[in-house]
């Protein structure tokens, strides 16, 4: 299998591991987004909760260049730490949500 599609679908298998009902409200729905032609993945919530909007971003990564960026993880999983348990390497895992300055001490790719 092509690097690549092997990325997509341990990515596609991470967000449906983490994607859990939304507790507090029947309204909520918890959606995986995959943009496939674009290398752009989401888990998020959105609905409402009484009278309040519910819009929360849960996982957002991409893949760029050939490897996996991590844009934003707000679950308390050490995200990395699993894409590489399922077959990434950490010479292709960016953490996006750190600056340029702060990825070089991660131990995970730089760009």
């Amino acid at each position: 299998m092509d690097k690549i599609q092997e990325y997509r679908q341990i990515i596609r298998q991470i967000l449906n591991e983490q994607a859990h009902p939304y507790n507090h409200s029947d309204n909520v729905d918890t959606e995986i987004i995959c943009d496939v032609e674009n290398d752009h993945y989401q888990l998020a919530y959105i609905g409402w909760h009484d009278q309040q909007r519910v819009f929360s971003l849960v996982l957002h990564f991409d893949i760029k260049d050939g490897k996996v960026w991590v844009q934003y993880n707000g679950t308390e999983t050490a995200i990395a730490q699993v894409l590489k348990e399922k077959g990434v390497s950490a010479s292709d895992i960016v953490l996006g949500f750190h600056s340029p300055f702060k990825r070089q001490f991660s131990g995970y790719a730089v760009t």
